[in-house]
């Protein structure tokens, strides 16, 4: 199908445009009358848009925003999006909320029309707004979808602003030793080659690692790009790609971080389908599909299918042997109190500080650590350096 841009007019004779869907100009003529307006023109727009368009994480969120504090103040869905249209920058968001629009003019679900934008409005996004739409809490589902987007930017800022400092002394450090490697100790050992004295094993071997360092730097990155190529063709096995994400979660330190990141957001999602009104195996179907660890999307898999057959799914979950202890407590003890929305808004926030921890931990041992590194490597250039010429003074002295 192909989307069109149209302008008409109303019963009442005021002028308004909009997008739709439809096979043909004939069909998106006939589509416009069917709305009870008389088109004034009709355009394809194919070229200027498509459905495959991708939006800033920002400008998605002041929609969202936006859509659920005119939803709230109780103004009409069809007139919320358009007017919300109409004041977002992006104009791929622009067009999709328009045609949106249009197709739920013409009958279609809200989720169904957001569906036709994968590439905007993610399963999760679409399953929320359904879920809140069905249970008539849409405004409701906008801003619950508004607040985890906000909080998950805000995570997301928190993280980058954490890891600029290290970055920085990282690049800069990296950029000293290839300034000494490059054009300072070259020079230096070129005075005591025509002076004919013997190199230090130490300034022979960095001098080497500066002589082929283009070779090796591009040996790394034809290395790095055949185990990255391997890796995404071992996860095309989904048996596979389950074993080596439990590996994953197996490695010192990044694995516990990993697990609790997965965790948070599984029990934030859940919290958030659960309270837009999708039922708990619906809404672990729907959980389990934004968890990026296939060993664990597996586990919560294998425990919806229990709870589907009337077993406990905790009990998959515990057996599992790789959950904290307190998220499986907390879970049983809201499946059996029927008091499971408020257990998942709490595990939430429990892993949000597990996570803070770690990552304030982490950090704090990054810094000092890129410090004893990088000024061990400076120390040895200095070394390969100085002997040099401390072995020339004895010559000279001798």
């Amino acid at each position: 199908m192909s989307t069109y841009k149209y302008s008409a007019l109303d019963e009442s004779g005021k002028k308004t445009s909009g997008f739709i869907t439809a096979h043909s100009e004939r069909e998106a003529r006939q589509v416009v009358k069917s709305m009870n307006l008389t088109p004034l023109n009709v355009l394809s727009v194919n070229k200027r848009f498509s459905r495959k368009s991708k939006v800033p994480q920002k400008d998605l969120l002041f929609a969202t925003r936006q859509i659920s504090t005119l939803l709230d103040s109780g103004v009409p869905l069809d007139e919320t999006l358009q007017s919300i249209s109409k004041e977002v920058e992006n104009k791929n968001l622009s067009s999709a909320l328009q045609s949106i629009r249009d197709e739920i003019l013409q009958g279609k679900r809200i989720d169904i029309a957001l569906g036709g934008f994968p590439s905007i409005f993610n399963q999760t996004y679409c399953s929320l707004i359904g879920a809140g739409d069905t249970s008539g809490n849409l405004s409701s589902a906008f801003n619950n979808l508004a607040n985890y987007q906000e909080e998950s930017a805000q995570i997301r800022q928190q993280v980058i602003s954490a890891m600029t400092y290290p970055a920085i002394l990282l690049l800069f450090s990296i950029g000293v030793v290839f300034g000494l490697l490059t054009f300072v100790m070259p020079q230096i050992v070129d005075q005591f080659v025509r002076a004919g004295a013997t190199l230090p094993f130490l300034t022979e071997f960095l001098m080497s690692v500066a002589k082929y360092s283009p070779f090796i730097l591009l040996m790394l990155f034809i290395l790095s790009i055949m185990i990255l190529l391997g890796y995404r063709k071992l996860m095309d096995d989904n048996l596979t790609a389950i074993k080596i994400h439990k590996q994953f979660l197996k490695i010192p330190i990044l694995g516990s971080f990993f697990l609790n990141a997965e965790v948070e957001k599984f029990s934030s999602i859940m919290h958030l389908m659960m309270k837009s009104g999708l039922n708990l195996d619906l809404a672990m179907e729907q959980a389990s599909s934004v968890i990026s660890n296939k060993y664990i999307a597996s586990t919560i898999k294998q425990s919806r299918e229990d709870l589907i057959e009337g077993k406990d799914f905790i009990l998959s979950l515990r057996k599992a042997k790789i959950f904290p202890s307190l998220f499986i407590q907390l879970l049983s003890s809201g499946y059996k109190s029927g008091n499971l929305i408020f257990m998942f808004e709490k595990v939430t926030q429990y892993m949000k500080q597990e996570i803070e921890n770690k990552r304030s931990a982490v950090l704090s041992l990054l810094e000092p650590l890129i410090i004893i590194l990088m000024g061990g490597v400076i120390l040895l250039i200095v070394l390969a350096i100085l002997i040099p010429i401390m072995e020339m003074n004895t010559i000279s002295l001798g």
